[in-house]
């Protein structure tokens, strides 16, 4: 038995298909979803997001967003998603150093206030997300190719 799992943004429609099991983090904490969860609606921590199908699983890094879980379905209504071979590692790498540049130099030049503060806190989360996930995926290409190799 499967679940229909949709992961959607403002722009477009990031994934959709029938999975076991999918893994995400709410405001509440870590929740595993099966076929036939109870209703549930929650909001959406940064985090990242895992599908499992089988054996496999897929990776989303997760701006943020809303859950609803339906019996037959998931559906994420995400800020920002992105699936793991669509993240851009090296501009993640950067966009991290900057916040955390940002944050030990006290911000813009107008200094940082509560709101600067929690912007930049959100961007390093952010970029934490997309570095996890994205060099996840770049794993697992070094250990194909390895295989690949021997």
């Amino acid at each position: 038995m499967t679940i229909l799992c949709e992961i959607v943004t403002q722009e477009r429609l990031i994934y959709s298909d029938q999975v076991d099991m999918v893994v995400v983090d709410g405001v509440d904490g870590r929740m595993g979803i099966l076929p036939n969860h109870s209703p549930l609606l929650t909001t959406l921590n940064v985090s990242e997001l895992r599908v499992k199908v089988g054996d496999s699983e897929e990776n989303f890094a997760i701006g943020g967003g809303v859950l609803e879980v339906r019996p037959d379905r998931v559906t994420i209504l995400a800020d920002v998603a992105e699936r793991a071979d669509e993240v851009d590692v090296t501009r993640a790498q950067e966009a991290r150093e900057k916040a955390i540049s940002y944050l030990e130099d006290g911000g813009p030049s107008e200094g940082l206030t509560p709101e600067i503060t929690h912007d930049i806190s959100l961007a390093l989360q952010r970029a934490n997300v997309r570095l996890k996930v994205g060099q996840k995926r770049a794993g697992a290409h070094n250990v194909s190719r390895m295989e690949d190799a021997g």
